[in-house]
């Protein structure tokens, strides 16, 4: 809460309905050259501001802690069922207007005094900028709970899987601390990823959208507006994901290719949604386009280019011929699409065969049992990694070295810049040492647990400062793609495949390399995201500090907390083996958490990548990688007129067939096809109406699905009242799961010969 809190309700209403017009130092206003030189941007985010209104008030308080809360339980509670279910920050952003409303319309507007210091619970009507904080809250909530809940995912791998008895101090300190160094990284970063104009974050324009559709009064016009937009498409999207979501499942694999060729395993391979490369497959289902790489509506269409030439590449060219034509590592003992790791004979890898009671690799077993195998697309998705890490540096180097250089020089000042950053400048800024406080502590936390739980996380103290150097190396290459491209080349592998070398054979060292190595650079990239939300929607900097250091806190307790309750009180949770043929906790998105522990942790990358190693030869992408944004940069010196060279980003090539699995082919073609129709064709042909409503159908749409998701679990999934018919099947391609080598025999498969 602020002063400001008391400021004259009148005013406040007024403020409202018509907001201040921008202008400079001298009160002058702004040229147009001052305008925004992105021009999505430039559409979509108002370029005026009103610094009167109240930001930290007690409304925006309690709904943003509340919002928090209930966001991280929820998302904690359902991220280890069977069907796991993700409620995003969206639904907060809408659910708290009618709230803030209300209690600005109930509350005593009398003044409180403490100490010498006066504030009002209600300063006035509910404001948007009270209402971005909270979604700032929420937003920590979904960063916790949420998507694939990295920390959590290691401590559920601990606790669940490698049955390690685990301090609970300890997984606080985990969990706290990797969110904190993010945090931390952030603030470090923001004059580079935050202030320029070029770093525009893209996701942020559906949330601004959506901001300015429930707030802002539109003059009347000819087309309907966008709050009545918004609702329209909501309700649809409402309606329709019962069809997809419960009625007919179908919808989100649709796979004829495999209703026309029934006994073909080829061609069941070929055009399996689910199981296989997807051709001719399609969803129609919104969570499943906006599954793996966002909502397409709000993707760049240079950048949905350069993942389509990526994607088309790897599953319509290079998976195949290393499957069909050359059979690459020994591939057709496999199905040509599987998460699952595989023995020579191509059934599924027992990992308790190769593990000692110390959890570390048991090698006498580990040659009796025989060498890990993965599926041919699995195995090249692997390599994709490798290649999309040293290309990421290089394209960073290459293309934006030079900016960067020069904003490390403090030449800031001397850099032009746009009506956004000059409205900004009148709010105090947060000092650096806030954060570097931040940072120092937290690494110090982490460093005291290799002394106190040195047998728990394996992982010695220069290992911890090893993942702290590789972090801070790739937050600020990798921040740049995702702010400008709207795609987050991932380095997961990388972190992996590097401590798998140096500590071979310790799984948990492994999962804590990973989290401080690289997830703590995804909080970051969270937290830079939502401060360039803050300075679209013109939020003081120092209320987002207070709102994203306490939103952290407050959900990284609850999350361990609802964590470790079920982890202690489900008996047999995420074991599939022990577990009831009929019970809901299966914890699929932390099995792969465990799959890559094995992998890289267990078994390790020597055994794997090494000399001798099947996949040997996939190491070789680090090299290639690397050069390959090379003849790009000199075709963009040569020629400079051709604006589209530079626009050609290899890191968002490879990352067309990243995440897969477990993304399938069809979840990524159907999101390239979506973001074509809307990002090409729309704002080629129908500039005026992408501009008022492209972004918030994008919300209305995400919006609409979560709201009938959980509709649907509560009143129907929960209760195991679930439709058993063929519509409900999602993939209709039994033999897509087949091996196609000579003398495999798998169950449900012919036997070759």
């Amino acid at each position: 809460m602020q002063s400001s809190m008391a400021t004259n309700s009148k005013n406040h209403r007024e403020t409202e309905k018509t907001t201040q017009k921008p202008s400079n130092a001298n009160g002058e206003f702004p040229d147009e050259e001052d305008r925004c030189r992105i021009e999505e941007v430039a559409l979509v985010v108002p370029e005026t501001d009103d610094p009167s209104l109240p930001v930290m008030t007690f409304r925006a308080w309690f709904l943003g802690l509340t919002s928090c809360v209930i966001l991280i339980f929820i998302n904690t509670f359902f991220i280890y069922r069977t069907q796991p279910l993700t409620i995003s920050a969206i639904l907060m952003q809408i659910a708290v207007l009618p709230i803030g409303r209300f209690m600005a319309s109930t509350l005593p507007k009398k003044e409180y005094g403490i100490f010498g210091w006066r504030f009002s619970l209600n300063p006035g009507p509910f404001n948007m900028k009270e209402h971005v904080i909270i979604t700032i809250f929420a937003n920590c909530g979904v960063s916790y709970g949420g998507g694939d809940a990295y920390s959590i995912g290691a401590i559920t791998v601990m606790k669940a899987y490698y049955k390690q008895s685990l301090n609970f101090l300890c997984g606080l300190l985990i969990v706290l601390t990797t969110q904190i160094i993010g945090y931390g990284w952030a603030g470090m970063l923001r004059r580079y990823l935050v202030d320029p104009v070029e770093m525009w974050w893209p996701a942020n324009l559906a949330q601004v959208s959506l901001f300015r559709a429930l707030h802002e009064r539109e003059p009347k016009s000819k087309g309907m507006t966008r709050m009545k937009f918004f609702l329209i498409a909501m309700t649809a999207s409402f309606v329709y994901y019962a069809f997809p979501g419960y009625l007919f499942p179908i919808l989100t694999f649709f796979s004829w290719v495999c209703w026309a060729w029934p006994h073909s395993i080829t061609a069941q391979q070929i055009g399996s949604s689910y199981h296989g490369l997807g051709v001719g497959g399609f969803t129609l289902d919104w969570a499943g386009i906006s599954a793996y790489h966002g909502s397409p509506l709000i993707t760049p269409w240079s950048s949905i280019v350069n993942v389509g030439v990526g994607f088309i590449m790897f599953i319509y060219i290079i998976v195949p011929l290393c499957y069909w034509k050359f059979n690459t590592f020994d591939a057709r003992k496999f199905p040509i699409f599987s998460n699952q790791l595989f023995t020579t004979t191509g059934h599924k890898y027992d990992t308790t065969k190769v593990l000692t009671p110390q959890y570390e690799l048991n090698i006498p077993a580990y040659d009796s049992y025989g060498k890990l195998y993965l599926s041919p697309l699995f195995a090249l998705s692997i390599g994709s990694g490798f290649a999309r890490f040293t290309a990421t540096l290089t394209h960073v180097a290459l293309f934006h070295g030079r900016d960067i250089f020069r904003q490390s020089r403090s030449a800031m000042k001397n850099v032009k810049i746009d009506i956004h950053e000059r409205l900004m400048q009148s709010y105090k800024q947060v000092p650096q040492w806030w954060y570097l406080i931040l940072l120092i502590g937290s690494i110090a936390l982490s460093l005291l647990m290799s002394f106190v739980w040195k047998d728990e996380v394996q992982l010695p103290w220069w290992g911890f400062l090893f993942a702290f150097v590789l972090a801070w190396v790739v937050t600020l290459p990798i921040g740049v793609i995702q702010a400008t491209t709207n795609q987050q080349p991932g380095y997961d592998i990388i972190a992996q495949f590097i401590i798998g070398y140096i500590l071979p054979g310790k799984p948990i060292a492994n999962l804590l390399f990973k989290i401080y190595g690289r997830i703590s650079t995804i909080h970051a990239l969270s937290f830079l995201s939502d401060l360039k939300l803050g300075h679209y929607m013109k939020i003081p900097p120092r209320c987002m500090y207070t709102a994203q250091l306490v939103g952290t806190l407050v959900a990284g307790t609850v999350n361990l907390a609802t964590a470790w309750w079920m982890l202690e009180s489900i008996e047999n949770i995420c074991d599939v083996e022990a577990l009831h043929p009929d019970s809901p906790w299966t914890c699929p998105k932390f099995r792969v958490t465990f799959d890559a522990s094995v992998i890289w942790g267990l078994i390790g990358p020597r055994r794997l990548f090494g000399p001798g190693g099947l996949y040997r030869n996939l190491v070789w992408l680090f090299l290639i990688g690397a050069f390959l944004p090379v003849p790009i940069w000199v075709l963009s010196k040569i020629y400079p007129e051709k604006k589209w060279i530079p626009l050609i980003n290899i890191p968002v090539i490879s990352y067309g067939f990243a995440g897969m699995p477990p993304a399938t082919p069809t979840n990524i073609a159907s999101w390239l096809i979506t973001g074509t129709i809307f990002n090409y064709f729309m704002f080629r042909y129908h500039k005026r109406w992408w501009q008022k409503y492209n972004y918030v159908l994008s919300a209305a749409l995400d919006a609409g699905t979560a709201f009938m998701a959980v509709l649907l679990f509560f009143a129907l999934q929960n209760n195991n009242k679930n439709l058993k018919w063929w519509g409900t099947e999602l993939d209709h391609c039994p033999l897509a799961t087949c091996p196609t080598a000579p003398g495999i025999k798998v169950e449900g498969c012919p036997v070759f010969t």
